[in-house]
């Protein structure tokens, strides 16, 4: 069974590296967008053999419902898990309830993501035991599979090492057979202010305007990104 597997954060404490730019509330429907979006191009994805999200909030949960998705409560926890903890107990629940033999993460915020980059990530997990889809600016990871589900712990949770370099290090160590995966829309994620912006411009380049996540922040956005130095286009700051 090759099962692709969605963790999402409680809604109560999403993307709060964005409090910042959104209101609480406005935090919750920019995620209950871009889970919209993400689910509407999962419904065109026949791969997989299960699709399964997994969050404590009954608005995702119903949604994943709506959608012909699997749902899985979360229980939390005090003190919280960590993110590594999380992506174990969620992969062990696909290898337990579904006999997953090869399982895929991906996550929300990956808001230009497309139909074919989950076939071809699919295919690629087929011929290897590791594959990692590159976060375009942080060296974190946008999407990975595993084949077998156990074949490698992950290393978001690690304060040292950036997760891409961590995981491709031990992978390296364990001789496993590694596919990069190169795609900038399936590696683009909005994580910090910046990536605000930018998505907002990014979904207008690929034909995204119709999407939830578009609308939200035509919206809402209150942001705009201007070349701070006329010699550097990679200095940019926000306004």
């Amino acid at each position: 069974m090759n099962i692709l597997l969605i963790p999402i954060a409680p809604l109560s404490r999403t993307k709060s590296r964005l409090k910042k730019c959104f209101s609480k509330e406005q935090l919750k429907d920019l995620t209950i967008a871009m889970f919209k979006d993400l689910a509407a191009k999962l419904t065109k994805v026949n791969c997989f053999d299960h699709i399964i999200v997994y969050c404590n909030s009954p608005e995702i949960l119903q949604l994943t419902n709506s959608y012909g998705l699997i749902g899985i409560k979360e229980q939390l926890t005090t003190p919280r898990k960590s993110f590594d903890q999380v992506i174990s107990d969620l992969n062990q629940i696909a290898i337990d309830k579904y006999k997953a033999t090869s399982t895929v993460f991906t996550f929300l915020d990956t808001v230009l993501i497309s139909v074919q980059n989950f076939y071809d990530i699919y295919k690629l997990i087929q011929d290897h035991q590791l594959v990692l889809c590159p976060a375009i600016s942080s060296a974190g990871i946008s999407v990975f599979g595993r084949n077998p589900p156990h074949t490698l712990h992950t290393f978001f949770s690690n304060n040292t090492i950036p997760s891409l370099l961590a995981m491709y290090n031990a992978a390296k160590q364990e001789n496993l057979k590694i596919a990069i995966y190169d795609s900038f829309r399936a590696g683009f994620d909005i994580d910090i202010k910046q990536d605000l912006v930018l998505a907002y411009h990014y979904l207008k380049i690929f034909g995204l305007e119709d999407t939830e996540t578009h609308n939200f922040l035509k919206t809402h956005l209150n942001l705009t990104t201007i070349r701070k130095n006329l010699k550097d286009n990679r200095k940019l700051t926000i306004r």
